[in-house]
């Protein structure tokens, strides 16, 4: 049986600074080398990237640009070899990997292209699994879960299990498990792409709400209509960012 830690014995004392940036990165690069030294590939090369609270922003680039390695060092999945991250204020580059995860786990939510449920448990339990990694009562837990799953519309699923669910409904689950942190920043990866089209629209309105209710967006896509819901729109190439524009979201609020 695994003992629950209560939060006080997870928590980790981090200092942020408030910046009015969900993220801030200057002349970040990523080199991969080979066993023996000799480079692989510079993945990324001199990023300067600054996402303000409450953007939405859409990252495009062929394979190979260097969207993903860009996506993973702004997820705190990965680490840059050179430059300056700062996630909600916080240095980055300053935590240890106790530090990094727990910031990663309270400051941002997650949302991949396949759906990574945990096919033994409900959806409720699905989306309370990142509190019970951060200490919190099961009590607790339960009342913030059945809140983010009200809150995608899947009130009347609580309590089935991701094999009785449709595609729509599962990427709903993923996102209200994303939520229940209350992140800093929402981090979409191809969210809908194993989805038709007619249920990958649902998924990016439940974005669009997400963002109009103040939420940063941060989301990776080869599709340039789903791009086009974004404020900003930004291109990898080689690893280098070669254009920063308005998305079709911004245009619309300039004409208003």
């Amino acid at each position: 049986m695994i003992r629950e830690q209560t939060e006080n014995e997870c928590a980790v004392r981090i200092s942020a600074v408030n910046t009015g940036y969900a993220a801030e990165l200057v002349g970040i690069c990523r080199r991969y080398t080979h066993p023996d030294g000799s480079l692989m590939v510079d993945a990324l090369r001199g990023v300067d990237l600054s996402i303000p609270m409450g953007q939405y922003i859409a990252i495009m680039g062929a394979s190979g640009s260097g969207k993903s390695t860009l996506m993973n060092i702004l997820g705190c999945l990965d680490r840059p070899t050179a430059g300056e991250y700062r996630l909600d204020g916080i240095d980055v580059e300053s935590l240890d990997d106790e530090r990094l995860s727990q910031v990663r786990g309270r400051r941002i939510g997650f949302v991949f292209q396949a759906f990574n449920l945990i096919s033994e448990l409900t959806v409720i339990e699905n989306v309370e699994v990142p509190l019970f990694y951060q200490g919190l009562p099961r009590k607790e837990r339960r009342a913030r879960a059945q809140e983010k799953i009200d809150l995608v519309g899947l009130t009347d699923r609580a309590r089935h299990r991701p094999s009785e669910l449709s595609g729509g409904q599962q990427q709903r689950t993923a996102i209200a498990r994303a939520l229940v942190s209350n992140p800093a920043i929402l981090m979409a990866d191809e969210p809908t792409g194993n989805l038709d089209s007619s249920t990958g629209e649902s998924i990016l309105v439940v974005i669009d709400q997400l963002h109009a209710a103040g939420l940063t967006i941060v989301l990776v896509t080869h599709d340039d209509r789903v791009a086009e819901r974004s404020q900003r729109i930004i291109r990898l190439s080689d690893g280098l960012l070669i254009s920063d524009l308005p998305g079709g979201r911004a245009r619309v609020m300039a004409t208003q």
